[in-house]
């Protein structure tokens, strides 16, 4: 097992913030398309629980997620395996914790992700880890942007 932590600290209350997250409807507001994440589909009906399903496809492969585990206002994670293209590449299995927490201008958010990369796909781990890494950067920056954003985010 592999794991990337980042962190980032935005200023709006953690509620928002984790409730932001937990939107699983609500994505496509505020984290565009890019690279790995082409969009979040097949979401199972609000109000989003543990046992929630959805699907994230991309050119690389296919995420078939779940919630595993939710304690608001505090930690979401998901388990989210990717069954790669081709698939005889394998399936890069995931689990992705967002945990937040109040610090002195609002909310820091922790996104842990746990990944475990097929054998076969040894000579190119390096390129797995930077990609998944670069997309949770890219996603604390978006959620950043958008929670910070005057007016309302809701």
């Amino acid at each position: 097992m592999t794991t990337i932590e980042r962190h980032v600290d935005i200023a709006a209350s953690p509620e928002v913030v984790f409730d932001l997250v937990c939107n699983l409807h609500g994505y496509g507001r505020w984290l565009p398309s890019a690279g790995d994440y082409e969009g979040t589909s097949e979401i199972s009906p609000p109000p989003m629980a543990v046992g929630t399903t959805y699907v994230e496809r991309s050119r690389r492969g296919v995420r078939h997620g779940v919630v595993i585990a939710l304690a608001r206002p505090d930690v979401v994670a998901f388990r989210q395996p990717m069954t790669l293209r081709p698939s005889l590449a394998g399936t890069i299995d995931s689990t992705v914790s967002m945990s937040v927490s109040a610090n002195s201008i609002g909310a820091r958010v922790t996104r842990t992700v746990e990944l475990g990369i097929p054998r076969r796909l040894a000579l190119v781990r390096s390129i797995v880890v930077g990609r998944y890494a670069r997309e949770s950067e890219r996603m604390l920056r978006a959620l950043k942007a958008f929670a910070e954003m005057p007016g309302d985010p809701d």
